[in-house]
Formats: C-alpha cells, structure tokens, sequence
C-alpha cells in the first residue's frame, strides 16, 4: 500500500529533492501543490518538476496556498496521509517591501493547509519553519528553547506565527505537527537570490558582488542532502504531538570566508562592493542541533568545505540555465 503524501512548494529548491527522495525510496503517491510564482523564474521551478512529472506516483496541481477552493478541491481528490508544507513566500529582504503578501501566503496559506487537515484527517503535518525566528539571538548556538518574541522582519515573523498555529491545531485536533527551523540551506537548485548562488553567478561572469557589513557576518550553512535526511525523519517522527526542531550544520561560517571558497572553486577573484548591513538581517545564525540528533537521528554530514566544491560542480553543469559564457569553465 502507498503512502499518500501532500508537498506544498514541491517545485522549490528544497520540495523537488524531497520528491526525488520518496520516488528513490519508492511507496509514495505524491501530490504536489505549487502556484510557480514569478519570486524567480518559474522556468527554473517548471525545471525541477521535469525530471519526476511524467512519473505515475506524481500529481502536480498548480495552485495558490492562498486560494482556499483550489486546495479544497485538492484535498476532496485525494486522502492524504501527512503534509510536508514548504510553500512560502521566501526571504528577509524582499518581506520588507511586501509584509502584505508575505502575511497572506506564509499565515494565511499555512492556516488553510492546517485547517484542511483537520477537515479530512489527516494525522501528520511537517512544517518548514526557518532560522530568521530567532532574530538577533545573543544566546549561542541557537535552541528551540531560546524566546523568539522579537522578530526583526516580516518573513521572521510570518514563519513564527505559522509554528504557533500548528502548536494550536495540534493541541485542538490531535494533528501531530513538526516544525523544522531551516538554517541557510543551500545546494543544487539553490534559488537564484540566496547569496552562494547569486555570488556564483557574479563571481563567474566577472561581475561584482555585494557584501553587506564588514564580511563578519556568519550563518549556519546547511547542505540540501542533510536538510532532506531531517525532513524524512520529521515524516517518520511518532513522539510527541508537537516538536519545533533546528535543522542545521552546527558550524557557522564567516561571509568572507564564504566569498573565499567560491572564488578557489571557480577560479577567479570576487570584485566585492561593501554595503551597509541590511535592515532585516542578523549578525549571526547557528543551530544547536541536540535535540534533532535525539529525536530525529539527524546526522549531518556535508561540512561548508565540501558542500561548495558540490554546489559549484552543478553549477558548471547547468550554466546555459544560468547564461555562464563556457569560457568562465
């Protein structure tokens, strides 16, 4: 018998590994909700489904997580096993100019996928929450034990709400919920604005990059074959009927040395303009991962080191999507 499964933002960066992952595995009808959004190309996104669409376990609906009678007819079509909800308006900097949009898709879209599952039943719901609800956090590494009251952006704020919205249907409705705080995740099919991607990119058609503060900055860089090893074990979870869980490297990583290992691995020398730190943006992330070692197993494996030569290679192979003169290679 397969298990039937619901993956919002299945299009995405981190949704068409995990597709990839459960069609490996094998035992899986997977039914991917997706609006392709123009936040990047949506040729990128209609990119990553091409690979497993025309596989008889997959279903793809494009819809808006917003769109209320889209997704009801969705969950009418199919009975659903769990849900692994990674749709989102994704993002610190741009949620500063469209907190609307933002509060519609990342609360309201989590509020009707929540509701959705109460109304058919479905027992099991994974949330991809991320590292920015800890804001500036002066208590290292980061706990899920650690107060997150103080959001220093909109995304940061709508990702904090949908983790207490599953708290409460959880509670209410006997859905067991995970919330997984992703940090930094990064790896083939990156989205194109995340930093190592956008610094590939800049770095290899000899243009410059922007580097926002005096280069000090760390983040908790966290490779997409960890982050999907947590995500399959936040499917499989029986514990307690609700958990908020850190998924990340427990490494932090300064932006300097970043812009280093890029430029070693492609070959040529970053010009860097320096800019202001950003509004919205934190000095550091860095995730104590304990407790996913306990609950989960979650075992990271992909240090920065080895996990850029990685993100550079595929790189390489798919330049023509990212317009890459060959001679760069």
């Amino acid at each position: 018998m397969k298990k039937d499964v619901l993956i919002t933002g299945g299009a995405g960066f981190i949704g068409s590994h995990l597709v990839e992952n459960l069609l490996r595995e094998g035992g899986w009808q997977i039914t991917i909700v997706d609006d392709l959004n123009d936040f990047y190309s949506p040729e990128l996104k209609r990119a990553n489904l091409a690979s497993f669409l025309g596989d008889p376990n997959v279903n793809f609906v494009k819809a808006d997580i917003r769109n209320e009678e889209d997704l009801t007819a969705v969950f009418d079509a199919q009975r659903f096993e769990m849900i692994v909800h990674l749709a989102a308006r994704a993002g610190v900097r741009p949620s500063l100019s469209q907190p609307k949009l933002y509060c519609e898709t990342n609360i309201k879209g989590t509020l009707n996928l929540l509701e959705l599952a109460r109304l058919h039943d479905v027992p099991h719901f994974v949330f991809g929450s991320s590292s920015s609800v800890y804001g500036v956090n002066n208590s290292i590494p980061f706990s899920e034990d650690d107060p997150v009251r103080k959001p220093i952006s909109p995304y940061a704020a709508t990702k904090a709400a949908g983790e207490l919205l599953c708290h409460t249907y959880s509670h209410l409705y006997n859905i067991r919920t995970v919330c997984l705080r992703f940090f930094t995740v990064y790896g083939a099919r990156q989205r194109p604005d995340l930093a190592i991607h956008k610094f590939t990119r800049l770095i290899a058609e000899g243009k410059p990059i922007q580097m926002f503060g005096d280069g000090t900055t760390r983040r908790d860089y966290t490779f997409i074959d960890d982050i999907i090893q947590g995500v399959r074990e936040a499917m499989n979870y029986a514990g307690s009927m609700h958990e908020v869980i850190n998924l990340g490297e427990s490494e932090t990583t300064e932006l300097k040395q970043l812009i280093e290992l890029i430029e070693e691995n492609i070959g040529v020398k970053a010009m860097i303009e320096q800019q202001p730190m950003q509004p919205g943006d934190v000095p550091m992330t860095y995730a104590d991962i304990s407790k996913a070692r306990r609950l989960l197993g979650y075992d990271p494996k992909t240090k920065i080191e080895a996990g850029i030569p990685k993100f550079v290679e595929w790189f390489r192979t798919t330049q023509d999507q990212h317009s890459i003169p060959t001679s760069m290679f």
